[in-house]
Formats: C-alpha cells, structure tokens, sequence
C-alpha cells in the first residue's frame, strides 16, 4: 500500500467513525422501538389471557431481553473483568429483582415494569450517544481542516504527494478552492482565503506575494505558489488537531471527581439496597413488614441510585463547552482549563501583537521643510535595505520608492541611532536625536507620544515621522468585557518606553501597567502579581516566543494563535485561533456558562435522587418514580448538557 494511501486513509477516518455513530444510533433506536412494541404486544396479552405466573415471565422475557441484550452483556463482561460496581450491573439486579419478585408470596408481579424499566435505560443511553456525537462533530469540525494531497513542483512539473513528503523550502502550488497544506509564504499569486474552520471568522483574508500563510486555510480565488517553511509535522494543521484529539485527556476536577465519586457510591449503595433487604425483616416486630416487601423497595431503591446521570451529563458538558468553544475559533486544551477559566480575577497582557497590531505604522509627519510627501518619499529610499520593523513602516507609507528613478548611494548604518544615505544629490539622516546630534543638526521634541523619527536633509532639520504600534480594533471592547465580566484587576506589561506604554494603556482603557520589561522581568511581574492577588485566578494573554516563559507561569495561558509563534501555542492552556483580544472575553463567558451547567445537572441529579431514595426506604416510591429518578432524570441532564454547544 502507497504511502498516500495510508494517509488518506487516515484523512478520511473520522468520516467513517461518523457513519459508525450514525448506524449505531440508528441499531439503538430500532431496537427501542420493537421492544416497545413488544412490551404493548405483552401487556395486551396479559389483560386478554388469564395466564400463570410463569408464563407470563416468558412473554415479558421476549421484550425484556431485546431491549437489554447490551445492558446484561456489558454487566456479565464487567463482572468477568472485575468491574462489578456500574450502572449495567446495577440495572441487571435490579429489573432480574423486578422480574423474579412476582414468585415470592403475597406480591404482585412486575413484569411491565422490569421491561419498562431496561427500555427506557436504552432510551438515556439513545440520548447519551447522540449527544456525545453531537459533542465530538463539534470539535471534529475541526478535522475538516486536514489537507489530503499536496501539489509540489519539482524539477519543472507539478506532483501530487502526501503533505508529509513536502520538504520545507519547496514550492506548493494550491489552486482556487484547494486547502493550504503546510504553512509558508507567498511567492507569487494573489487571492482570498476562507479562515473560518480555524477562526472561526465568516470574512475572507485577503493576501498577496510575501504573506505568510497557515495550513488548514481553502483559497477562494486564484492560484497560490507557496514556498514551505514548515514540515506537515511542524505546520499549524497538524498542532491544532493534536490539540483537539488530546483535550479530552485533560479532565476537569468536576469530572475527575465524579468519576471517583461513582466509584465509591455505586457499592455502598449496593450494600445499603442489600441492608434495607435483608435487615428490617428481621427485625419484623419493629417494622411489621415481609422480606418480600422489603425487597421490592430494595429494588426500586437500587434503580433511583444509579449514578448515570452525573457519569454522563458532567463530562459531556465539558465536552460541549469545549466543541462551543472550538466554533468560536478558541482552542481549550481540556476540561481543566474551562473550571480554571471560570475563575478568572486578573488578566494580564502582553502590549505587543496582543492589544496592538505588532506592526509599526506611520501615524503622523511633521515637516520644517518640503512636503509630507517628500519627506516620506526620501526616509523611504534611505530606509530600503533595513531590515528593522520601522525601516518596513517607513517604506509601506511610500511604497511608490520602489518604483521611481531615484538613485540612492553612499549608505551608513549607525547602530541604536539610524540611517544616512545620497538620495539623488541630497544627503538624507533617518533616525534618532543621537544621529541629529552627530549629523550637528538642531532638533526639537514632537507633542505626539510614539517613536519620534527625524530626518535632516544637507545639513537642515526637516521635521520628524511619528511611528506608533497600531491599537487593534477591538481591544478597547475587551477591556469593558472584561470588566463587565467581573475581572478585577488589568494589566498590561511592555518592553516599550514609558510615555508609550501610558498612551496606549490611557486610549485602551487599563489604568495599570509596567514598561521597559525584559522577558525575564515579565516573569518576575506576573509572580508578583500571582502573589498578591486576592481571590480567582490570573490568566496571561501573549503572542511572542519571548512570552512562552510567562505563558506557563501564569494559572492560564492564553496565546494569541493564529500568527503567534509555535513556542507560544505550545506553552498556552487555550489558544485563539484569529487575533482579537475580545476572543478572551468570550472564553470566560463558555466557561462560566459550561460550569452553569454542570453545577445544575449536578444538584438536580441529586436532588431528585435523594428525595426518591427516601420515598423508596419507606415504601412510598414506585418503580415507575424509580425510572423517571433514574433514566428521566438523565435524559434531563443530557439535553441540558448539550446547551454547553451553544457558545
């Protein structure tokens, strides 16, 4: 078998685990439907033929067996593996107890009920599969994502391979509505892509020649040609389907204590049906009653006990917030990180790439002589070959110098203070105060806050450029989100200057903030911040490999995803697959909304239980109550469960 063969094959596996879902459900509901029919068929026999007891238990068996087939093969399976304490068992002894109770003198049979009892434990568990289904299409989504084929150019032709036999540095070319295999960047080609099974996000992308791009994105328009600069292995496809398929490892304290808790429930429980049996008759002068009639409420005490519903309604809970959260272009990398979520206080930001762009912008050109534009035209040409983020600012606020006939020479770089060149016949200086100084140019200070560019031409100050990091849209909504949310404290931590850093926290709206941080002081901020914070937990909120440290030091770690770096990615606890910090606010509201959940299913379970568990040790309880305490109650549960979906 070819080696694009097993990966197709891998490609398309969890199409056919949805097709298997989909036919076990429809094996589940067939089998539902004609031991209900059976069940009426036996009851009707039942009224119309006066027939003995033990005929009558072979009429209710037929029904009796169709509908819990699954039920007694997976309680006689867990008994061989030691595994005696589970709901199947628990139902076996149960409706056996329903079914054989009928023999013992003075007590009317409970053939219906014993079947009615097993029929309906199939219809909560029809219920829990489908929702479950319902759960991991949510996250599976996600899967869709997964490229088939790469088409490669080598050695003149165009070669359809398996992702995972592309080279970085080797030319794919992805035609219109193709997927994007493996990241890189744009060598020629222009287009659309459709983003929104990674972020969610319906608006097209546009990118031309030298963007980079992500695998996992369909080209809507056009023919890409993409240098690689990731193995498959390495790309953003393959982290984030990781990330999905190992999410569910990490459970959150809600399941992993309900998952202990039904361990040590279901035997005690066991125990005390066998005590409330077996005790009180005899102790027949005290309570007056038959071993038989004990026995029933033993029995009916058994079915209402039945831990089901918070077996099956906390995790699949969990489960939904975070395939809810997934269509939402925000990646949980388990159920533990939504209980911590919810408990947020304090959020920190990085500034850069987190609440700003990342990429400096020309904001404002104040010039002494000549024109905005010639000022800029001029800077642009001195700053052509630098390599530096406001050498690229410079040139993108006249991008015209790459097309005009000026001829520039005699370049010098002076380090930490800028750039002189010949443009033409005029010596140009770009850079800082220092450079004005050694140029022996007189300069002066500018009102805007931001980076302060100066430029001289022969000898004559000409005015200054301001660069600033552009706010993103949406930072100053997070930020009343957040606060409406209930997150007490904001912080924003920066490696830039001081005046700077105050600007853009006073336009955002965050009153505290640290400036000039090295990477390890970032660190050092966020330890003391986790020392001194009152009550909930402190998330982090980064973008850069400098804030993978920080990302792991904080309670949470949320990184910006989608062009945040790898180091970032792996180090968060929750990652935001498109850039907007508002993303953030919307995480803590699944989060919160999820635990809503989970605590009602929780105390509605145990309400109802309790309550007919009292009825049933003193003989007020039905088994018809026992059923609605038991499957009716989970049934509750799991549709409530699936509003944790609803992001």
């Amino acid at each position: 078998m070819s080696e694009h063969h097993i990966h197709c094959e891998s490609c398309h596996e969890h199409h056919h685990e949805h097709h298997h879902e989909e036919g076990g459900l429809k094996k589940q509901l067939t089998v539902i439907i004609a031991a209900a029919v059976l069940l009426a068929g036996a009851v009707v026999i039942e009224k119309t033929c006066n027939l003995k007891v033990w005929q009558l238990l072979l009429v209710y068996l037929i029904p009796y067996l169709v509908a819990g087939y699954d039920t007694l093969k997976e309680a006689i399976e867990g008994i061989f593996h030691g595994e005696l304490f589970d709901e199947h068992f628990l139902m076996t002894i149960a409706t056996a107890g329903a079914l054989c109770i009928g023999f013992l003198p003075g007590m009317e049979t409970q053939f219906p009920e014993a079947v009615f009892v097993m029929l309906f434990f199939q219809v909560g568990e029809l219920f829990e599969g489908y929702a479950e289904g319902k759960s991991r299409r949510s996250i599976s989504h996600l899967m869709d994502i997964r490229p088939d084929a790469a088409n490669v150019m080598r050695d003149g032709k165009i070669l359809t391979v398996s992702p995972e036999e592309v080279k970085v540095g080797e030319t794919i070319v992805v035609t219109s509505g193709g997927k994007i295999p493996l990241d890189g960047v744009i060598t020629d080609g222009s287009s659309s892509l459709n983003t929104a099974a990674l972020t969610g996000e319906s608006l097209p992308r546009e990118v031309n020649i030298g963007d980079e791009v992500i695998s996992g994105c369909i080209n809507l328009s056009g023919v890409l040609q993409i240098k690689t600069t990731k193995s498959f292995g390495e790309s953003t496809v393959s982290k984030i389907i990781e990330l999905v398929e190992n999410s569910a490892e990490r459970k959150s304290h809600s399941e992993s204590f309900i998952t202990r808790f039904a361990r040590v429930y279901t035997p005690i429980v066991v125990f005390a049906a066998l005590a409330l049996a077996l005790l009180p008759p005899i102790f027949s002068g005290a309570f007056g009653q038959t071993f038989p009639t004990w026995l029933g409420r033993a029995l009916v005490f058994l079915v209402v006990s039945c831990p089901c519903a918070l077996v099956i309604s906390v995790p699949l809970t969990f489960f939904g917030g975070i395939g809810g959260a997934s269509r939402k272009g925000i990646l949980v990398k388990g159920g533990n990180y939504i209980d911590a979520l919810a408990k947020v206080k304090t959020v920190v930001f990085d500034k850069t790439g987190t609440l700003t762009e990342g990429k400096f912008t020309v904001e404002a050109v104040h010039p002494e002589l000549y024109s905005k534009e010639q000022i800029l035209h001029l800077a642009a040409h001195v700053e052509h070959f630098s390599t530096h983020p406001i050498g690229a600012a410079l040139r993108d606020a006249f991008p015209e110098e790459s097309t005009d006939d000026c001829k520039t020479g005699d370049y010098q770089e002076f380090a930490g203070e800028g750039i002189s060149a010949k443009v033409g016949e005029m010596k140009v200086f770009v850079g800082n105060t220092k450079l004005m100084d050694r140029a022996g140019v007189q300069w002066h200070d500018c009102h805007c806050k931001g980076t302060i560019i100066h430029v001289a031409i022969d000898g004559v100050y000409a005015g200054h450029i301001v660069i600033n990091d552009k706010i993103k849209e949406d930072s100053p909504a997070t930020i009343g989100m957040l606060s409406d949310l209930g997150v007490e404290r904001l912080v924003m931590l920066t490696g830039d200057k001081a005046d700077v850093a105050g600007d853009i926290a006073g336009r955002i709206g965050i009153d505290e903030y640290y400036a000039e941080l090295l990477p390890a002081d970032k660190v050092g901020h966020v330890e003391q911040l986790l020392a001194s914070k009152r009550e909930g937990l402190l998330a982090f909120v980064g973008d850069g490999i400098n804030d993978a440290p920080v990302l792991s030091r904080a309670d949470i770690g949320i990184a910006m995803g989608a062009l945040g770096s790898d180091a970032a990615i792996e180090a968060a606890d929750i990652v935001l697959m498109d850039d907007k910090p508002s993303k953030i606010a919307t995480a803590i509201q699944i989060a919160r909304h999820t635990i809503a959940i989970a605590r009602q299913n929780v105390w509605f379970a145990i309400g109802i239980k309790l309550a007919v568990l009292a009825l049933a040790a003193i003989g007020l309880a039905t088994m018809w109550m026992a059923v609605f305490a038991d499957v009716g109650v989970t049934v509750l549960a799991v549709l409530n469960a699936m509003r944790a979906l609803k992001a």
